[in-house]
C-alpha cells in the first residue's frame, strides 16, 4: 500500500481519539479542519450508537449540525447518546470535542420505514438533478476530485465554475476513518457540507462560511456517490441561507440547508482552478 492510499481518509484512529489527516485541512486556514470531516465524524458516532442499540430497522431521516467553533487539525474525539427511543424512531445527540472543549454538535432522528401514503400531494415541478454522464466519470468505487456544473457544463476543473450560475456537484465520499468503509449515511452527512459550495459559490468565489448543516432524507442513499444541486440562495445583512437538493443515481432523496456568514476577508477564490482537499 503506497503512502497516498494509506492517507486517503479524513482521520486516523489512535488511542487518544481521531487524528486528522492532511485531507481534512480546510481552505479557510491551514490549521482549521473543514466541515466535511467534522460532519462525517459526527455521523459515524450517531450511526454507531444506533447500531449498539440494535435499531438497524431504522433509517436516518433528519440530521442537524452546529459548527460553532473552528475545529483545529489536532486529535479529536466524538461521542453520541440516545435521547429518546420509541417503536418508530430514535432521537440522538452527538458532539465532537478537542482538548476537552466541544467544537461541534449534532442531532439526528432515525425513523422506521413503511409504505407510502396513497393520497396525492403537491411536489415542486421541473426537472430533477441527475449525475454527470457515466462515460465522463471514473469507474464506480474509485475516488475522484468532485465534479461541478454551473453556467459551465460538468467538469472537475474548479476554475470553470467560478460564475454566478446555478451550481451542482457530484462526489464520491472519502472514508471518515482510515481502514473503515464509508457507509451511505456517513457519505451523505459529510458531503452535505458541500451545500455551502453549491449555494455560496459565485462569480467572486466562496464568500460565505457556513455555521451549520441541516439534512432531511426520505431514504438512505443507494451508495456513497452523491450529488447536491442549489435550489435557492437568499441573503441579507451578511447572513445567507442556501438550500440544495440531495440526489443519488436513483433520484432525489432529500434537501440540505446551510446558514452562513459573509467572510469576504477570507474569500476562497477558485478562479485559478485550485482543487480543494475536500471542501471549504
Amino acid at each position: 500500500m503506497n503512502e497516498n492510499t494509506f492517507q486517503f481518509a479524513w482521520f486516523q484512529q489512535s488511542a487518544a481519539g481521531f487524528d486528522p489527516l492532511p485531507l481534512a485541512q480546510s481552505l479557510w486556514r491551514d490549521d482549521q479542519m473543514h466541515g466535511v470531516a467534522v460532519s462525517g465524524l459526527l455521523a459515524r458516532a450517531l450511526e454507531h450508537a444506533v447500531g449498539v442499540a440494535g435499531r438497524t430497522d431504522l433509517v436516518p431521516a433528519r440530521y442537524h449540525v452546529d459548527l460553532f467553533r473552528p475545529a483545529r487539525m489536532i486529535t479529536t474525539t466524538a461521542s453520541a447518546r440516545i435521547v429518546r427511543e420509541g417503536p418508530r424512531l430514535v432521537l440522538l445527540d452527538a458532539t465532537v470535542e478537542q482538548e476537552g472543549e466541544v467544537v461541534a454538535r449534532a442531532g439526528a432522528t432515525f425513523l422506521a420505514p413503511s409504505g407510502n401514503a396513497a393520497g396525492e400531494v403537491w411536489a415542486a415541478p421541473g426537472e430533477r438533478p441527475t449525475p454527470p454522464p457515466a462515460d465522463q466519470l471514473p469507474t464506480p468505487g474509485e475516488h475522484h476530485v468532485p465534479w461541478f456544473a454551473s453556467a459551465a457544463p460538468w467538469s472537475d476543473n474548479f476554475g470553470d465554475h467560478q460564475n454566478g450560475g446555478r451550481h451542482q456537484t457530484w462526489q464520491t465520499a472519502v472514508p471518515i476513518v482510515l481502514g473503515e468503509e464509508c457507509t451511505p449515511f456517513q457519505a451523505v452527512a459529510s458531503i452535505a457540507d458541500a451545500t455551502s459550495m453549491v449555494t455560496n459559490w459565485g462569480s467572486r468565489g466562496v464568500e460565505h462560511i457556513n455555521t451549520d448543516i441541516d439534512l432531511a432524507l426520505c431514504r438512505r442513499p443507494d451508495s456513497v456517490r452523491l450529488g447536491l444541486r442549489a435550489a435557492d440562495h437568499v441573503a441579507s445583512d451578511g447572513i445567507a441561507v442556501g438550500t440544495a437538493e440531495v440526489f443519488d443515481a436513483t433520484g432525489v432523496i432529500g434537501t440540505a440547508t446551510v446558514t452562513s456568514l459573509a467572510n469576504t476577508r477570507r474569500t476562497v477564490d477558485l478562479s485559478g482552478g485550485v482543487e480543494p482537499r475536500g471542501a471549504v
